[in-house]
């Protein structure tokens, strides 16, 4: 049966980064198991566990990466045995033969399914983590390069006080700060499960060890820093709480909600031809009308934003109804839901990068829609204009209001320009304050303190959080999309 003949996931067949499609393969996890036995036994037999040869160990460095014969192996003994692990216990016994009656000594399935969780979660957050720093970054440049251009600020998406650009994407960056904060919590908080035997307890290692505790603590301490951790959880069941998984799974989630209202804003602003997405050169928008431009990637974003959203239900469940020491009701939904959020997570940080990396702007569109709505917005510092040269303020404020609601008129039932401006240039009341009215008109003067607080912004908060990924950001790395 080839590839075409059979269900493929989009998430890894057409969206994913290579690096987060190898982090939750079969290779990546079935070598992940391979190196914790491996650690198990070199630890084990630094405290003193007699049967541990350094023959054994050196034959088990070299049998590492697993090979197609392997993997072959491997299935044919799980469709026999019904147990994974035992499969693969089988499967390196038989390359590694010098080691086949040590592995796996002392321990419980979950030392290598759960612990091979954790460092798969740690590594892929750290990647999650690369990837939300260099959107952010790429956010900060825009916000900083626009924050002066005036635009229309929308409230239930009617237009309402001017804003800038930059500002506005600033509220994007302040929520994808909140990610950041959240994923590296915890991604620092991970701990690592350990050496704790079938219900947590450690008796197997303890009668290994003859009874000698402080070998069995020393075991837990050794093999978590040799799976590149610094703490183990103090005490688990049989697994490790699969509230960890919640903790990280919510975190993933609320980045999701970002990214759904990131697109989204740039979707509708996309409809007003005010920014668009990146559009390639050969790109087709629609089948049928050759003239589009869809913003099929912010689309996409949302798509599968709403996805990642959701499966913080499947942790929250899952941990929900984890009895005693632990049930396998998890088991098959942690190896959809964990790799899903990650491949998720990870597709949509790619394409908002590559969508950040390509905004367009069009100032002149901006400009003809602020010219459409302001005066409006203007109509109350021309009042304060006319008072200020010795006017009434209830009989300028009906004067404008008979006039706007003409102009009003003209737009909504005639399909007209706004004319207020005209109109009032054409009324002896506001003769007083003609000269005056392009400079009550200049949009930089309904922006308020915009600029400022981009600037502000991204000195006291952006630049901060950045700075410890400078290394990082110093090398280009654009957000290639695969389709």
């Amino acid at each position: 049966m080839s590839t075409y003949d059979k269900y493929e996931s989009p998430l890894t067949s057409r969206y994913a980064s290579a690096e987060m499609a190898k982090l939750f393969s079969s290779a990546t996890r079935f070598y992940t198991w391979r190196k914790l036995w491996l650690n198990l036994a070199i630890a084990e037999k630094e405290l003193g566990l007699v049967g541990i040869t350094d023959e054994a160990i050196e034959e088990m460095k070299t049998q590492l990466i697993l090979n197609a014969a392997d993997f072959e192996t491997a299935a044919v003994e799980e469709k026999k045995r019904r147990h994974d692990v035992m499969a693969h216990v089988h499967a390196f016994g038989l390359v590694a033969p010098k080691a086949a009656g040590i592995i796996h000594l002392g321990a419980t399935s979950c030392y290598v399914t759960d612990n091979g969780d954790l460092i798969i979660l740690r590594d892929a957050l750290d990647l999650v983590i690369e990837k939300i720093v260099r959107v952010i970054d790429c956010l900060a440049r825009f916000s900083n390069e626009f924050k002066d251009l005036a635009t229309l600020g929308f409230t239930h998406f009617q237009p309402a006080q001017l804003t800038t650009v930059g500002k506005r994407a600033t509220l994007w960056i302040q929520e994808l700060l909140w990610d950041l904060r959240n994923i590296s919590r915890a991604r620092d908080d991970l701990g690592f499960r350990g050496v704790k035997g079938t219900t947590g307890t450690q008796a197997s290692f303890l009668t290994l060890f003859e009874g000698d505790h402080k070998k069995v603590e020393a075991l837990d301490r050794r093999v978590t820093e040799l799976s590149g951790f610094k703490q183990t959880y103090p005490v688990t069941g049989q697994t490790y709480s699969r509230k960890v998984d919640v903790d990280v799974l919510n975190t993933l989630s609320s980045f999701g909600a970002t990214a759904h209202k990131v697109a989204t804003d740039i979707r509708l602003l996309a409809s007003l031809k005010e920014i668009e997405e990146p559009f390639e050169k050969d790109q087709i928008g629609s089948s049928a009308m050759a003239y589009k431009r869809n913003p099929m990637r912010c689309e996409r974003i949302c798509s599968l934003a709403r996805h990642l959203m959701i499966l913080s239900q499947d942790a929250l469940m899952t941990s929900s109804v984890q009895w005693l020491e632990r049930t396998l009701d998890d088991s098959a939904n942690r190896r959809i839901s964990l790799p899903e959020a990650f491949l998720t997570a990870d597709i949509l940080l790619t394409t908002l990068q590559n969508v950040s990396e390509g905004l367009v702007v069009y100032p002149k569109v901006i400009a003809r829609h602020i010219a459409q709505e302001l005066p409006f917005m203007a109509t109350e510092n021309i009042i304060m204009a006319i008072v200020k040269k010795g006017g009434d303020r209830q009989i300028c404020h009906e004067e404008i209001r008979v006039l706007s609601h003409q102009a009003a008129r003209k737009v909504k039932v005639e399909g007209g320009e706004n004319d207020l401006i005209e109109r009032i240039k054409k009324t002896e009341y506001f003769q007083l304050i003609w000269e005056e009215l392009d400079s009550l008109l200049d949009p930089k003067s309904f922006i308020g303190r915009a600029p400022q607080q981009v600037d502000q912004f991204l000195a006291e908060h952006v630049y901060p959080a950045l700075r410890p990924y400078q290394n990082l950001l110093s090398v280009e790395k654009q957000a290639i999309l695969n389709v």
